[in-house]
């Protein structure tokens, strides 16, 4: 595995974020989820209106990767703030079974940066046959998915250049954040959502650097998260994987405990993200378990825990936590594929689109 060039300093190494169409992109993520939200707002409340009217019995999220770690966020968002059971479809069983569950009373969400993906398609087409109320979240609007979706929420991302996704992912939080204020109606998410571009924009200003050392120099590690937050720690460790080409692994900070743990031994490298919430005590422990074991933790959390070793930036609501995480996120990831020596635009075989069936 590649290792960080020890003659590059670190100053050297952050200078050329903004060089980098990755970097570029993510920083965009604030004003594209301003417009996005004002885009989207009358047609989200006649949405929520009809989902108050006659609540859907089920909510089934179909995506394939970073997309599907915002169809996670999706899923606690929810069930924690609606109470309506919220699975993930398997979009192989579409394409590759030709089969598909009754979708009588469900709300489908497919959620896509391209909206062109066979498997998702097929997957999408054959919910809204059997019934299901297909709402496509999407960043291309002229695009097959938005075409045979029943409504269309646009991500309005705008064009994304750089392989690894970063602000229509974000856009997709974004978006789910709306959906699931608007349709529960609360008024502290409704406000949340207001000011989540200045919660962005604060925590891409978040100086993080200091993990570019150990993190650079893994050759394996485990983003751990649990609740609303498990999804950005999915997508942190995809991103590891695509333009580090380190071996990361995402679990919940529960599930880790059940196997995984077995591989933890002195300096393996773990990162974990106790937000805001009720699991935040339970990841906090978990930290300092590991620590104990000898493993080499890097702890985010927000500044009031003293044990932390990267603060998160505050919102103004925990469930907005996990989209100013990831933001702040990705400036760090970015930096360490460049100390690794790699290309974070270009990952080695991967492409923008990907075809699956």
């Amino acid at each position: 595995m590649p290792t960080a060039p020890e003659s590059r300093p670190l100053p050297d190494i952050l200078a050329v974020a903004a060089e980098t169409l990755m970097s570029r992109e993510a920083a965009e993520a604030p004003a594209a989820l301003a417009n996005q939200f004002k885009s989207n707002r009358a047609q989200l409340a006649t949405l929520a209106g009809r989902l108050r009217a006659r609540p859907p019995r089920l909510v089934a999220t179909c995506a394939r990767g970073s997309s599907d770690h915002a169809a996670t966020y999706a899923k606690y968002l929810i069930e924690t703030r609606l109470g309506v059971p919220t699975v993930s479809a398997a979009p192989s069983v579409s394409s590759v079974y030709p089969a598909g569950p009754d979708g009588a009373d469900t709300l489908f969400l497919a959620i896509s940066q391209s909206g062109k993906s066979p498997d998702l398609l097929a997957a999408a087409e054959r919910a809204r046959r059997g019934g299901a109320l297909v709402l496509a979240l999407v960043n291309v609007e002229t695009s097959p998915l938005a075409g045979m979706a029943d409504l269309v929420l646009p991500l309005g991302a705008g064009p994304e250049r750089s392989v690894a996704a970063t602000k229509s992912y974000l856009a997709a939080l974004g978006a789910i954040l709306q959906l699931t204020a608007e349709w529960s109606g609360r008024p502290e998410l409704l406000s949340a959502v207001d000011g989540a571009p200045d919660r962005l924009t604060e925590a891409w200003a978040l100086d993080w650097s200091g993990a570019i050392p150990p993190l650079a120099a893994a050759s394996n590690l485990y983003v751990l998260g649990r609740g609303v937050g498990l999804g950005v720690a999915q997508e942190m460790a995809l991103k590891f994987k695509e333009t580090c080409a380190i071996q990361a692994e995402s679990f919940s900070g529960a599930e880790v405990k059940h196997g995984p743990m077995a591989l933890v031994d002195d300096q393996y490298p773990m990162l974990i993200f106790a937000l805001r919430g009720p699991a935040q005590q339970g990841l906090r422990e978990l930290a300092i378990e590991m620590r104990g074991r000898g493993a080499q933790v890097l702890l985010a959390a927000t500044d009031d825990v003293p044990e932390r070793d990267l603060t998160l930036a505050t919102t103004a609501h925990s469930d907005l936590d996990p989209i100013a995480a990831i933001q702040s996120f990705y400036l760090l990831v970015e930096a360490v594929a460049r100390a690794r020596g790699s290309d974070p635009d270009r990952p080695p075989h991967l492409s923008k689109v990907t075809s699956t069936r």
